[in-house]
């Protein structure tokens, strides 16, 4: 028996709608233009039904904080660093621009690991979004709790001694460098108040970072997006992605791509040849 038994299968019940603003915030963050269709592109479904705790039930890293109360979704795991490891996304079908949306949120699993970096706790949820017509997207996401930064430890992740990119092999390429103002706007898209995206002397001094950590679905929106220009608006039928590495804000980011048939792989790697993001998808 866990001490976390009580929060497996712990449900959560959230609603939003798809208004122009939104929409015509999130394709301006990643300077795109609005599809034609009336549909939105894969990705957009991690701003809607967001968190919304008081600015003052928010803990010292910028997160909500978590109580072992009824209303606590996620438990109080003590571990004070929390990371978006990775996710498993299955696409039915698009959302629509102004349509009601619900999302179900349900604790799957609650795991306790040990490994080089210390103590971790894994928190498994899978998430159902709704549209008027029926389920769209279906995700299991995976949180991960850490211990705290030892006091003068080095800065993370150290620079890696690939010192360049191997690009052999990719078909598709494209490199950007993810500035403040585009983590700034993801933040504020998905009601992100994690301190380590945009607060740097908390992001180095609390976490020992080498900057700002750029988000991990940010890394992944802008895979989908590498996908998009290949082949279309809401083109993957599944989208699997795991974060290996912190990418920095304001370093080169490299997303990779290739594949044959309905099956493709995706990776991020920061400029120093690090990987860090590997992901799979399936064509529809």
């Amino acid at each position: 028996m866990s001490i976390w038994d009580a929060w497996i299968g712990r449900e959560e019940l959230r609603t939003d709608r798809i208004d122009n603003g939104l929409a015509a915030r999130w394709l301006a963050t990643f300077d795109r233009e609005a599809p034609t269709d009336g549909n939105v592109p894969q990705g957009l479904h991690w701003c809607l039904c967001v968190p919304d705790a008081a600015t003052a039930q928010l803990g010292p890293d910028g997160h909500p904080v978590r109580d072992d109360s009824l209303a606590s979704f996620l438990p109080p795991i003590a571990l004070p660093r929390r990371m978006w490891a990775s996710s498993k996304v299955d696409f039915f079908a698009p959302l629509h621009m102004g349509e009601a949306v619900t999302r179900t949120s349900r604790v799957l699993s609650i795991t306790e690991k040990s490994g080089g970096s210390g103590q971790l706790v894994f928190v498994d949820v899978a998430h159902e979004t709704f549209g008027e017509a029926g389920i769209a997207v279906h995700e299991v996401q995976s949180i991960v709790y850490r211990e705290a930064a030892a006091v003068g430890a080095d800065l993370s992740p150290p620079k890696s001694a690939l010192g360049a990119v191997d690009l052999e092999g990719w078909s598709s390429h494209r490199m950007l460098t993810p500035s403040e103002p585009m983590l700034f706007r993801f933040s504020a898209l998905t009601f992100n108040s994690h301190r380590i995206h945009y607060d740097l002397p908390y992001a180095q001094d609390e976490e020992r970072y080498r900057g700002l950590v750029v988000h991990g679905p940010l890394t992944a929106t802008l895979l989908l997006d590498l996908a998009r220009r290949e082949f279309g608006d809401n083109a993957l039928a599944h989208f699997s992605y795991r974060g290996l590495s912190p990418a920095i804000c304001g370093e080169a980011l490299h997303l990779v791509m290739r594949g044959s048939g309905n099956e493709i792989e995706m990776a991020a790697f920061a400029g120093d040849g690090r990987q860090v993001t590997a992901a799979t998808a399936q064509r529809k």
